[in-house]
């Protein structure tokens, strides 16, 4: 199954607490169909002192989101927009918005 979502796309959050929000995807959890968005969906973590964090305390993280609750935006409308999938006679396979914007090119042609 072709996932609509990847690694550095900006997405619009359109269900749960941060209904609205947007940000910038940071990892695809495939195997568990979540996302992890940059900024959103925010647990503190306690950390115990390291040479990394020599002070140690509670940190920000971001947990993932279900990858239904999630919409590539449009770059012609900057909203969330539903995805479909091309494949050009050169072979090429290219992500569309509903309204047939290019989103991202997924395969180039050989």
């Amino acid at each position: 199954m072709a996932l609509h979502i990847k690694k550095g796309d900006t997405v619009e959050i359109i269900a749960g607490d941060h209904k609205g929000t947007t940000g910038k995807v940071l990892r695809v959890l495939r195997e568990k169909n979540k996302v992890v968005v940059q900024g959103q969906n925010l647990a503190k973590k306690h950390v115990r002192p390291s040479q990394k964090n020599p002070q140690g305390g509670r940190i920000n993280v971001e947990q993932p989101i279900h990858i239904s609750n999630v919409l590539p935006l449009n770059p012609k409308t900057s909203k969330g927009s539903r995805v479909r999938h091309q494949v050009g006679e050169d072979g090429s396979k290219k992500r569309l918005a509903a309204d047939g914007t290019e989103i991202g090119v997924i395969k180039k042609a050989k």
